[in-house]
This record gives structure tokens, sequence and C-alpha cells, in this order.
């Protein structure tokens, strides 16, 4: 299936996301924050069929990330995740670059749903 990268500073919210997207056959990576999530898409080269990642997040937030990430590969798909309506529409600002906002928050069925979405 897909390589994905999970980028959420929540680790609850993280092995959710990661467990349901495996069971759908996908190939997870984890980052605890933007910083570290770019740093995995740098040296991965842009090469994640899809980066499902938090907004409000310390050191590097999803948006600032996300930003960084499609001036380098503009071709990438992007996914926000938040449980914050100020944080949803900061990412309006970022039409084009993002696929979709899902607000948490969410259940497996959901999440699944979503990126298979995002993906075809």
């Amino acid at each position: 299936m897909a390589k994905l990268l999970i980028v959420e500073d929540d680790e609850s919210v993280r092995t959710l996301a990661a467990r349901a997207l495996e069971r759908d056959g996908h190939m997870v990576t984890i980052a605890t924050d933007g910083a570290q999530g770019l740093e995995l898409i740098q040296r991965a080269a842009g090469g994640y069929d899809l980066v499902v990642s938090d907004i409000r997040m310390p050191e590097m937030d999803g948006i600032e990330m996300a930003t960084a990430a499609a001036r380098q590969f503009p071709m990438m798909k992007i996914m926000l995740m938040t449980g914050y309506a100020d944080q949803r529409e900061r990412a309006e600002e970022l039409n084009g670059i993002i696929r979709d906002v899902v607000q948490k928050p969410f259940t497996l069925a959901e999440i699944r749903a979503r990126v298979g979405r995002v993906l075809n």
C-alpha cells in the first residue's frame, strides 16, 4: 500500500493512528514533532505518499513543517490533524498544500477513511 509519515507529539494519538493505518496495509513511520518530521521527509527526499501531522506541537508545529516540506517537495500530499478550532483556521491559509484537516478526537474508522480518500 502507501508509505506514510505520522507526525504527532501525543503518544496515544500517534499510536492509535499508526496502528489503524498499518491495519490497512500501509507502511508507517512516526515522528514526535515537526522538526523530526521535516528531517525524515528530507532524508526520504519527499518519498512519502502522505504525511499526516498534528498542527500544534512543540519546537516546530505542523503548519511550519508542512510549509517547509511543500517548498522542497511540492507534489507531496499532506494532511493535518487538530483538536483546536483556531488551529484549523490557520490551516486554511495553506490551501493547495494541505489535502485535508481532520478534527480530533477521531475514530479509527474516520482516520482510515480520510487517509484513504486523500491517497485516492
